[in-house]
C-alpha cells in the first residue's frame, strides 16, 4: 500500500491527460512532416496525425486509462503500443506507407512523448509528496 498511486491519480485529471497525449501526437505528426519537407499546414498535420489519434482514442478506451491517467508504464506504455499498431494499420488501410524506419521512429518518439511526460509528472508528484 503506497501513497504514490493515489497522489498520481489526483495530481492530474484524465481530461488533461487526454489533451496532453493528443497534443503530443499532433506534435509528432508535425515534426514528421517538417523533417520530410511536407509543410506544417493544419490540414496536412491532421492528415498525418489522424490514424495515430484514432489509435490513441482506442487505447484510452481499451486500457480504461482514465483510472490511472498519469501512470507511466500501465497507461503510457500501453498507449504507445496501441497507438502505434493501430496507427500503422490505419495508415496502410487508407493508402499510406509504413516503412520499418518509420515504425521505429514512431515507436521511439511516441514512447518518449507518452511515457516521458508521465514519468516527469510522477517525479514531480513524488517530490511534492516528500515536502
Amino acid at each position: 500500500m503506497t501513497e504514490a498511486a493515489p497522489a498520481r491519480r489526483s495530481a492530474l485529471s484524465w481530461p488533461w491527460a487526454v489533451g496532453i497525449d493528443a497534443v503530443l501526437v499532433i506534435v509528432f505528426a508535425a515534426i514528421g512532416r517538417a523533417s520530410h519537407e511536407h509543410g506544417i499546414d493544419a490540414l496536412g498535420v491532421l492528415e498525418t496525425a489522424w490514424p495515430f489519434l484514432v489509435g490513441l482514442a482506442v487505447g484510452w478506451l481499451a486500457l480504461r486509462a482514465w483510472r490511472a491517467p498519469a501512470a507511466p508504464l500501465r497507461t503510457g506504455a500501453g498507449l504507445v503500443v496501441i497507438t502505434v499498431v493501430l496507427g500503422m494499420v490505419l495508415r496502410v488501410v487508407s493508402g499510406g506507407t509504413t516503412a520499418i524506419a518509420f515504425i521505429i521512429v514512431a515507436t521511439v518518439t511516441l514512447l518518449v512523448f507518452l511515457v516521458g511526460w508521465r514519468g516527469i509528472a510522477a517525479l514531480v508528484a513524488r517530490a511534492r509528496a516528500r515536502r
